[in-house]
């Protein structure tokens, strides 16, 4: 769950007010305001809601934070907590004995499990030996730039023989989960942060925030419309990977327009390093072991912000027609990819929300 600060505005920006028409005035019982923190999932988190004053704003955007803080502390694979049995925890029990762990972890695991079997075994959260080696190599390679190299591929074939997502056990009764191989690891970097955000949408709406959003270093969750008395939909930027001041709208591959959605990205602009003039992004193809070359970026639109940051990532590791038709087989799904020669597909449902396909912020889609 580690993010390069210095890329954490690039990989998707949502665009509130700038974009799709010219506001006015918010009506006197809501007004839009807007907060954020940075101590969570190493990324900024940005909250814009309208609210009926500024104390009510406050008051969603703690809660925000706390949910946050917590959904952090249990899904983090680098530190230890105090009293918390998180990811790490159940990593440094490998082979040893099960761990008794909170239920939002449990149901972060079976997320991922169940995903995996729906869509084959791209996205693997049991692929924590391989991604280690990598995250040591881009880790020293960012640091020292003249040294940089790729990791030997004996070494990512033997790491591969510990990813078996069956080997983690869990156990819904006793509430505990178990790697029954003490060298394989779960990474759930391609997941939690998107899963983290639905689950603090999701509460945050019960609360009684019904017009905001909440983008977590670029998984953008869209609660309800604008009450601007304006627009109808909210204007979401998506990031042109060749264009790295990503918050000027003319450096935006796109903008895309709609309501109670989730839009993530995955793109290889995003954690790389550099070996001989080539970037080597974060995102690894578990047949090849090596990071997938098909696109620069994809971007996926669905309901639900989990879903959609583990479909990010299965679509870019996949070619076009295995990604584009898994896409297409999926109800309430959409997607935009951009390959390396600059070219951008779209399934037809993306294009209807799509600003250089008519669409616009003024209208209910």
């Amino acid at each position: 769950m580690r993010t390069n600060t210095r890329l954490l505005l690039v990989i998707l920006v949502f665009i509130v007010g700038i974009v799709g028409c010219n506001t006015k005035a918010a009506a006197p019982e809501y007004t839009k305001y807007s907060g954020s923190f940075y101590d969570t999932f190493d990324t900024i988190i940005q909250v814009v809601g309208y609210t009926r004053s500024q104390e009510e704003f406050d008051q969603y955007l703690a809660s925000i934070h706390t949910q946050f803080l917590e959904l952090h502390k249990l899904y983090t694979l680098h530190n230890n907590y105090d009293g918390i049995a998180n990811i790490k925890t159940i990593n440094d029990n490998a082979g040893v004995k099960p761990v008794v762990v909170d239920q939002r972890i449990i149901d972060l695991i079976l997320f991922a499990r169940e995903w995996n079997e729906r869509t084959g075994t791209k996205t693997n959260i049991a692929m924590g030996s391989v991604l280690r080696i990598w995250d040591d190599y881009r880790e020293e390679g960012t640091s020292d730039p003249e040294t940089a190299k790729l990791p030997p591929m004996e070494s990512l074939r033997i790491a591969k023989l510990h990813t078996d997502i069956e080997n983690v056990i869990v156990d819904e009764v006793n509430q505990t989960v178990y790697l029954n191989d003490s060298a394989m690891s779960l990474n759930v970097g391609a997941i939690a942060k998107g899963y983290a955000t639905e689950l603090v949408a999701r509460s945050i709406m019960e609360q009684g925030l019904t017009s905001g959003i909440i983008s977590s270093g670029g998984n953008v969750r869209v609660l309800g419309k604008p009450l601007d008395h304006v627009r109808e939909r909210w204007g979401v930027g998506i990031q042109n990977p060749e264009r790295f001041i990503a918050l000027e709208e003319e450096n935006l591959l796109d903008t895309i327009f709609l309501n109670n959605a989730s839009v993530v990205s995955s793109g290889d602009y995003q954690r790389y390093y550099v070996v001989d003039d080539q970037i080597i992004h974060h995102i690894i193809d578990p047949d090849t072991l090596m990071p997938a070359q098909h696109y620069r970026a994809v971007t996926i639109v669905t309901g639900d912000s989990g879903v959609a940051d583990y479909l990010s990532t299965t679509a870019f590791i996949l070619p076009y027609e295995e990604s584009r038709a898994l896409v297409e087989r999926l109800d309430g799904v959409e997607a935009v990819w951009v390959f390396h020669d600059g070219e951008v597909e779209a399934t037809d449902g993306m294009k209807d929300i799509m600003k250089s396909h008519g669409a616009t912020g003024a209208n209910a889609k």
